[in-house]
């Protein structure tokens, strides 16, 4: 599993012209799951989502969780992410998780992080064709691996 985080001041996702996720300051999430992502790599991913430190503390550094700030969560499934993209000038998704098991895997981690995070959590729709609107905050943008 990995995810591509930004920290926005805010996102949104849109499904067909409907939004269906939306928050304000916090971290866009896009979510790739990987074959073999189980309960333990779904947990630490839930885990660093909500405690990496990337917001400002009084100093100005970033020493600050979302679990500290209490922003929004906007998580995304995006299965490129997991692409093979190694050689060649066209990606492989062969190291990405299939459907069924991506959209398992992806759902379990948005229930933890709903059980764990006091502030919004939103998602995106998983499998559809999604535009997502975003102000990143910074630029602040990391990759995470559990």
């Amino acid at each position: 599993m990995l995810s591509l985080i930004q920290r926005v001041t805010s996102a949104t996702v849109t499904v067909e012209g409907e939004v269906v996720g939306t928050i304000e300051a916090g971290l866009l999430a896009l979510v790739g799951v990987e074959p073999g992502d189980g309960e333990a790599q779904i947990a630490r991913m839930a885990e660093r989502l909500l405690g990496y430190r990337v917001f400002a503390d009084e100093a100005g550094r970033m020493n600050r969780s979302l679990a500290d700030t209490g922003g929004g969560l906007l998580l995304v499934s995006q299965f490129t992410l997991a692409a093979d993209t190694r050689s060649g000038m066209r990606p492989s998704f062969t190291t990405a998780a299939p459907p069924a098991e991506a959209e398992q895997g992806f759902n379990r981690l948005v229930d933890i992080c709903r059980q764990k995070h006091a502030g919004r959590v939103e998602t995106g729709r998983f499998g559809a064709h999604m535009v997502i609107s975003l102000v990143n905050d910074g630029p602040v943008t990391f990759l995470l691996r559990p």
